[in-house]
């Protein structure tokens, strides 16, 4: 990245991310590439509670954790210690979390309040009010987004994606003055992938078709459609990369499926790019996601894409079926997920315009575009308090 791109006035910024590194997931992946961007012309401060991440000229502030659990006693003590260690001496602080402080607050997922009542009507649409009344987690929940909502002067809300911020506007039509999308970034490889040593670094076959699935949720990300897609395709392996609660349910699954000596489970990589360099194609059958950072990374390391429509996949409101990428109108549809992959295994000049023109796409979409739209507020946030 070019230095001289960034604004020349040095700021203190503090950004608030409970898990800072690239192995947790897409926000925090995001978090990581935006602070990287910035930390040559300013001073940069995280503040986490898990720390795997290492680069010049941030400083890393380690927040404790008495309780892993419950989690929203986690969430509620993290907001209080960083609202402590960060009130004074930063012109901008950025939090990815829900936290009733920070000048600019990004938002990822689905707002809490949207999810609490989503397809709830009539009396289930009660007993989710009494729910929330009578559960001291769900409000400690409902507390953090409403004070991060809370308009404010200086306050800056960035949703990462159209989805979000229409959903976010649902449930807090009031910030729709201060709100503003900033979807993700890529940086395009700087070399060639080496498909050969990216396996055996992996321990993966090296003479096959390799599919890529990567997340941490299994369920919600459709590892399960894509096995009973693979079942059809007997010359098909699958790598799949991430960790969770679902991954040893999805393990049982694939002994009982026979599947055990084409699906590779790799676990959270702490770089994901070797895993794109090993593969011939990404699958992402996903049932949720509100944009979709592995997507566009393997578009950049070239790889054909296989995504699920927009009404489950944000990136693919961007994307366009057979141009970019081969779009899934129902991810739960192996049977539509299988004839997409038999398209992409048999016809490789498909494989090559959909590789061609991901590249492109991802090539458009810099982290460096990213951060100096990050940057563009947090100086206007700091000659505002003047």
């Amino acid at each position: 990245m070019s230095d001289q791109a960034l604004a020349p006035r040095r700021l203190r910024i503090a950004v608030l991310n409970r898990h800072f590194g690239y192995r947790f997931g897409g926000a925090e992946r995001y978090a990581a590439a935006i602070v990287e961007a910035l930390a040559a012309q300013h001073d940069v401060h995280v503040f986490a509670q898990e720390i795997e991440h290492s680069f010049p000229g941030v400083t890393y502030h380690r927040v404790s954790r008495p309780l892993a659990k419950p989690r929203w006693f986690n969430q509620l003590w993290f907001a209080l210690l960083t609202w402590w260690q960060t009130r004074r001496g930063f012109d901008v602080v950025h939090s990815h979390e829900n936290t009733w402080h920070g000048q600019v607050q990004t938002v990822h997922v689905r707002p809490f309040k949207v999810g609490l009542f989503h397809g709830r009507q009539g009396f289930r649409r009660v007993l989710r009010w009494l729910s929330l009344c009578t559960s001291l987690r769900l409000m400690v929940y409902w507390w953090l987004e409403a004070a991060r909502m809370r308009p404010q002067a200086r306050r800056q809300i960035v949703a990462t994606s159209t989805q979000v911020m229409t959903e976010t506007l649902q449930a807090y039509p009031q910030i729709a003055a201060c709100m503003h999308v900033v979807a993700p970034g890529v940086n395009l490889p700087d070399r060639p992938s080496d498909t050969i040593a990216a396996r055996q670094r992996l321990r993966l076959p090296q003479d096959v078709q390799l599919a890529l699935f990567v997340g941490n949720d299994h369920a919600k990300k459709g590892l399960g459609t894509l096995l009973a897609a693979l079942a059809q395709h007997p010359d098909l392996h699958l790598a799949v990369v991430g960790s969770g609660q679902h991954t040893a349910t999805f393990e049982r699954q694939v002994q009982q499926m026979q599947l055990a000596q084409r699906v590779h489970f790799l676990g959270s990589l702490p770089d994901v790019s070797p895993a794109y360099e090993a593969a011939d194609l990404l699958v992402h059958p996903t049932t949720e996601d509100t944009y979709a950072m592995v997507v566009l990374e393997a578009m950049a390391h070239g790889l054909p894409v296989i995504v699920s429509s927009a009404p489950y996949c944000g990136i693919s409101t961007e994307l366009r079926h057979e141009q970019q990428a081969l779009i899934l109108e129902d991810p739960r549809n192996a049977q539509a997920l299988s004839e997409h992959l038999k398209r992409l295994l048999s016809h490789p000049e498909l494989r090559q315009h959909l590789a061609r023109s991901g590249r492109q796409f991802a090539s458009e979409r810099s982290w460096l575009a990213v951060a100096q739209q990050h940057e563009a507020l947090f100086l206007s946030i700091a000659q505002s308090a003047l």
